[in-house]
């Protein structure tokens, strides 16, 4: 029943937070195009040179090792001062400079940079999705064209290079297209145009094979019917149609017993055999039915 009860507003709180979401796209979008755009080139030149330093001191500066350093470094001198203060002074040197109550991040500010962030991770998240999902298919193409390239590059450029020239690539080609606008403009409407026309031949070629590729296949549909019919007719042509005829060649067909008439059988004797003849032939000739007797022996 709790589940139940619950369910609706988990449902309701998960749309009110995507249509927040939703409505807060446009801010985020604006921004990245102020940003990308050189229409502020002073916010646009650091954002580009701090992405870029950053970079070049992942590659070249070992980050990692310096943070520890610096902590060994600091908890070394803090340690050795508070051990020292009490071998000393019988008081603590670190202890002394503890602030009575230890600083906290407000609950206001956490919160909101955490929201900041979810944000900008769901913008990004959204964001893919409609790149993956076609809504707008000429960034379908450009970012199947980028990962093209960025896969053949990774063979032979490591990470940071590739890094550095995609950054050079996002904030140096608005820059490039907004200084020759005209030029690529008429280029890109060149190309279209090419484009545009040979689809259209290729498009009337196709339709031309493929109806050529259909007559053919109806002539030849209509030729092989045309045979099956005079063929058909021919056969019931030939086929006898006569009861009788049906009847004889039903009888004497293949397979089944040949027909016989009375006449077809010598007359049975109707006399007993004559005493002393002992022979076939001598009993044929004196019969009166012209040695029509049927041989007993």
């Amino acid at each position: 029943m709790d589940n139940q009860n619950g369910s609706p507003a988990l449902q309701n709180a998960k749309d009110s937070a995507y249509n927040g979401m939703m409505l807060i796209l446009p801010d985020y979008h604006s921004f990245f195009y102020n940003l990308l755009s050189w229409e502020n080139p002073r916010a646009t030149t650091i954002s580009f040179l701090s992405t870029v330093f950053f970079i070049f001191a992942a590659r070249y500066l070992p980050a990692l090792r310096w943070t520890f350093k610096v902590l060994y470094i600091v908890l070394g001198c803090t340690a050795a001062a508070e051990l020292g203060g009490k071998m000393v002074l019988s008081q603590g040197l670190a202890s002394s400079f503890r602030p009575r109550k230890y600083y906290t991040i407000p609950r206001e500010a956490l919160e909101a940079s955490l929201e900041d962030v979810e944000q900008l991770i769901n913008f990004f998240v959204i964001e893919f999705q409609r790149v993956l999902f076609a809504e707008k298919p000429t960034h379908t193409v450009a970012a199947f064209v980028a990962s093209l390239i960025s896969y053949w590059l990774i063979k032979f450029t490591p990470i940071w290079g590739l890094s550095l020239i995609a950054v050079s690539l996002v904030y140096l080609g608005p820059l490039v297209y907004t200084s020759n606008k005209e030029i690529i403009d008429h280029h890109l409407e060149n190309a279209t145009n090419v484009v545009n026309s040979q689809a259209t031949q290729v498009k009337d070629l196709a339709g031309h094979h493929t109806s050529r590729a259909t007559s053919a296949v109806k002539g030849y549909a209509g030729d092989y019917t045309s045979k099956a019919q005079n063929y058909i007719g021919s056969a019931r042509a030939k086929s006898p149609t006569s009861p009788s005829a049906a009847n004889s060649g039903a009888k004497s067909g293949p397979g089944s017993a040949p027909a016989y008439s009375s006449s077809d059988f010598p007359h049975a004797p109707k006399q007993e055999p004559t005493a002393g003849v002992m022979s076939h032939q001598e009993q044929y000739e004196k019969s009166p039915f012209g040695g029509q007797a049927e041989a007993g022996f």
